[in-house]
């Protein structure tokens, strides 16, 4: 009797043992699973978060333009295929621009004393390479100015000083206009300065008349999307200001345009306006004192 009691007490604990060694292994196995998969989901969503997160790399602050005409060099009065090829610090080309004012690229072209103007388009070829015609009315040096914004950076320009063969224009001293009135292609246009001090806010302001009635002119039609636009030029052309007006859906006979000037001395400006689908630059120049 004691014998039987014994065997059968024996027997009901090895199956709770065994019971209790198969729960162990099953909690086990499920704790080793969640621990995997709490591991690597977070690590995953940072990998995947950190890709479609990452922002465009900024435009080279340091861009070079490279300006090369044909192989015959430059005359004046002789067309030249003029090719202009930006590139960054590392001398790869920069290809892509952002469209500032309907253009992708302004060159502007001066003659040493600032008596020759030329606001003129090329177009992009692709690669940084831009390519335009362009012809000088006179021997002697020439700065051309490329103005341009690329895609993730700022505005920028960049310029070269180029000789072309040919009798030179006369070396004149620049001078401040004694009255800022014009007349350019039977337009009267007078300007105004709200201030004429260094590093100070200043409104330009252009009234546009018509040059025999001294009608007011209402009806100026956009030039490459605003108003007008005004180029501004230190008297050694170092000096650089491509300005937009305040509101660049007037249509006159008011334009205001909004800038300042970086240092004393004498500017000149050219003002561009449309007017009857003729487009008409109308020049001064002014003293900063």
């Amino acid at each position: 009797m004691n014998i039987q009691k014994i065997g059968l007490i024996s027997a009901v604990l090895a199956v709770l043992l065994l019971s209790a060694c198969g729960s162990v292994r099953e909690a086990s196995g499920k704790s080793q699973h969640g621990s995997h998969e709490a591991a690597s989901s977070p690590a995953g969503a940072s990998e995947h978060g950190g890709h479609g997160g990452e922002t465009p790399k900024p435009a080279s602050t340091n861009m070079k333009a490279s300006f090369a005409f044909g192989s015959t060099g430059l005359k004046a009065k002789e067309k030249s295929e003029l090719t202009i090829l930006i590139t960054d610090d590392t001398g790869k080309p920069v290809t892509d621009y952002q469209v500032n004012h309907e253009k992708l690229l302004h060159l502007i072209i001066v003659n040493h004393n600032l008596s020759s103007f030329q606001h003129i388009h090329p177009a992009y070829q692709g690669n940084g390479k831009f390519t335009v015609s362009a012809s000088f009315d006179a021997g002697g040096d020439y700065k051309l100015i490329a103005d341009f914004i690329p895609t993730g950076g700022s505005s920028t320009t960049l310029s070269q000083w180029v000789k072309v063969a040919g009798k030179e224009a006369e070396h004149t001293v620049l001078k401040a206009d004694a009255k800022l009135r014009q007349e350019v292609s039977g337009k009267a246009v007078e300007l105004s300065l709200s201030s004429t001090k260094p590093k100070e806010d200043v409104t330009l302001t252009f009234t546009i008349r018509d040059a025999q009635t001294n009608k007011e002119i209402t009806n100026l039609q956009p030039y490459l999307g605003a108003v007008g636009h005004v180029v501004i030029l230190s008297a050694d052309a170092e000096q650089y200001i491509h300005v937009h007006p305040l509101a660049e859906k007037a249509t006159g006979p008011v334009a205001k345009f909004a800038t300042s000037f970086p240092e004393a001395g004498i500017y000149k400006l050219w003002g561009q306006f449309q007017h009857n689908g003729e487009v008409f630059t109308v020049p001064f120049v002014v003293e900063v004192k």
